[in-house]
């Protein structure tokens, strides 16, 4: 849930912005709050059609040497989708061993589409601070170029349906 950082604390707030037309995408702030190492929940706003919306996340299995991370989750749509539809996931993602690749897979069930979609992809850790997101939301691509701080903070590039650039911020403590 935190664009450009892995490092998950107590508090985080992000911003992203996305250069489209599209009113509802074009911004969202996330302010989210760890209850617990494994369950995080928050509010996502999204200025441009002044809404305001739940996400959480709980992680209901840890990754192991032959086991996946599962995780539970809600968040807004997709990016694109309209106002007030929200998605419910179930995750599943390994870190390859010997490789600097996690792919993941997900089930969500789609609001906005009345059912289900199924987003993939992978994070490839590129040095100690960076890595790539190379994903499919189900029905479209994106990539993310992500910075982490270490110390609590991380940027990304973000190229959104393969044609529109954006930028996120995301500071924790």
């Amino acid at each position: 849930m935190l664009l450009g950082s892995s490092s998950l604390r107590r508090f985080s707030f992000s911003g992203r912005f996305v250069d489209t037309e599209i009113d509802r995408p074009r911004w969202r702030f996330t302010a989210d709050y760890l209850f617990h190492p494994r369950v995080n929940a928050g509010l996502e706003f999204n200025p441009g059609v002044s809404e305001v919306g739940i996400r959480g996340n709980i992680r209901v299995l840890d990754e192991s040497r032959f086991k996946p991370n599962l995780s539970l989750g809600t968040s807004s749509d997709r990016i694109g989708s309209p106002e007030g539809t929200q998605c419910y996931y179930l995750t599943a993602a390994k870190t390859i061993q010997k490789l600097p690749v996690s792919p993941y897979v997900s089930v969500n069930y789609s609001e906005w589409e009345e059912g289900f979609t199924f987003p993939f992809g992978a994070t490839v850790k590129l040095s100690k601070n960076f890595s790539t997101l190379l994903m499919n939301d189900g029905r479209k691509p994106h990539a993310m170029l992500n910075f982490d701080s270490g110390q609590g903070w991380g940027v990304s590039a973000l190229w959104i349906w393969f044609e529109r650039a954006g930028a996120a911020l995301t500071v924790g403590f």
